[in-house]
């Protein structure tokens, strides 16, 4: 079954693990629904064959004021055959679109063969900001193609005097690696306004991410920025290190298990990072790095002053020891914020369970509030029913 949202304004079958083989599969549960209403579309875990496919972007073409495109995860079963011809159907519906916001492809298993139908997409269409492409076995040569499809409409936006809309890009497990990375950094530099980046395990080596510092830091308003699991060693943390000082307003940024120290020393980034680089920084994601007491202590050291906006620090499987005194000091300067040091699995549990119990409190406030509110909506209502009451009676009188 859709669901409909009360203001009809989003159309969702999302998650219902569905079948859509024939025209008639799409147009049944689109049928009475008018595509000139929605601003929202969900068909996320489900699956769609050619022919629905078709169908549905029939009645896509119609939906002029479409924002919110989500299809994710909607070809599992079906042939790499099928996979190009359906995505066009979808990919093209949606080229005129300048309403989109946001358009999210990820957990398709395109490969680097079925690409080719996003191009024309990603070239023309450029008023959406967020691009999710999660999950999609893209590999470096089917990465390329679609960095290349950036590039150039960035390209066509700046020949029209045009800025850049894209602000969010989203494509992790993707496995790029070095072959696309160059790519992927000379799109980032020519659009220019990015805001969020996440390309965590891609198996993306030195030179990429050299290449990749240089392209994002063309992008002066970055806010978070996620690279988990790719390799740095030392050039890349120079390059980094470098870079960092470019994003004055970034406030979180993930670089756990990325090889940032080989022998246990500082990584140069890290103590960009505590000289206050990125003064507004809030997250800091560093498990897993090889740290040792000297990373540990120079956190310490600055936690205060020079990181006085941290709120949450990770650097849980590094090889600091049991007893190491910055730690604790970190530790008890974030608690003093109202933030978090997560050094051991036990941390892990403890915040996880203080999270958990944060999310029942405001459950239940919210509950409360809506229970008030239902009180004095009856209260208000009964205190009018007996002012009409009291009316009618005056009026008979």
């Amino acid at each position: 079954m859709s669901a409909i949202s009360s203001h009809s304004k989003i159309f969702s079958v999302a998650g219902q693990g569905i079948k859509y083989d024939s025209r008639e599969d799409i147009t049944s549960i689109l049928d009475g629904i008018d595509p000139l209403t929605i601003e929202e579309v969900h068909f996320g875990g489900n699956t769609i064959g050619v022919d629905a496919s078709l169908a549905l972007a029939d009645w896509l073409q119609r939906a002029s004021n479409i924002k919110i495109a989500d299809f994710a995860d909607i070809f599992t079963g079906r042939l790499i055959s099928e996979i190009p011809q359906a995505l066009t159907a979808i990919c093209d519906a949606l080229i005129d679109k300048t309403s989109l916001i946001e358009i999210n492809l990820s957990d398709n298993a395109f490969g680097g063969r079925s690409v080719d139908p996003m191009v024309p997409f990603l070239t023309k269409n450029r008023s959406f900001q967020v691009l999710k492409l999660n999950n999609n076995g893209l590999g470096p040569a089917g990465g390329q193609v679609l960095a290349n499809a950036l590039l150039e409409s960035a390209k066509l936006s700046k020949v029209e005097g045009n800025p850049s809309n894209l602000r969010v890009f989203i494509c992790g497990r993707n496995r790029l690696e070095d072959g696309s990375a160059s790519a992927w950094a000379q799109a980032f530099a020519a659009h220019g306004n990015l805001v969020e980046v996440r390309m965590p395990q891609n198996g993306i080596r030195v030179d990429g991410i050299t290449a990749l510092a240089g392209g994002l830091a063309e992008n002066r308003g970055l806010q978070h920025i996620d690279l988990q699991d790719n390799t740095f060693t030392y050039e890349g943390v120079k390059a980094w290190a470098e870079a960092l000082r470019a994003w004055p307003d970034l406030h979180t940024l993930n670089l756990s298990d990325c090889f940032l120290s080989e022998n246990g020393e500082v990584p140069e980034l890290v103590s960009v990072l505590a000289e206050g680089s990125n003064p507004k920084l809030q997250s800091l994601q560093l498990q897993n790095n090889n740290l040792e007491g000297e990373t540990s202590q120079l956190l310490a050291e600055n936690i205060m002053e020079n990181l006085r906006n941290l709120k949450s620090l990770e650097l849980q499987w590094n090889d600091f020891e049991e007893d190491d005194e910055h730690l604790n000091a970190l530790k008890v300067s974030m608690k003093q914020r109202g933030g978090k040091v997560l050094v051991s699995d036990e941390d892990e549990e403890e915040a996880a369970e203080e999270e958990a119990e944060a999310r029942a409190d405001k459950e239940a406030e919210l509950e409360m509030d809506l229970e008030e509110k239902a009180f004095q909506a009856k209260t208000e209502k009964d205190e009018a029913d007996e002012l009409a009451s009291l009316m009618s009676k005056v009026e008979i009188h």
